[in-house]
């Protein structure tokens, strides 16, 4: 599954808000929106993200 499909599937999970998370994470409250645009992650941001998924679990 894509980082993006996980951070979906944690939203729906959570109920978390797509600019929440991206604060949370990167500081970037458009983070979730720009990605479903298209935008492409580097692999710092992408290993950030996979972690903090992985911790709230």
């Amino acid at each position: 599954m894509s980082v993006l499909g996980k951070i979906e599937r944690h939203l729906r999970k959570t109920g978390q808000k797509p600019t929440r998370f991206g604060r949370e994470v990167a500081n970037d409250p458009r983070l979730v929106f720009d990605l479903r645009e298209g935008r492409v992650m580097g692999r710092c941001l992408a290993s950030r993200i996979e972690a903090f998924l992985e911790s709230a679990q």
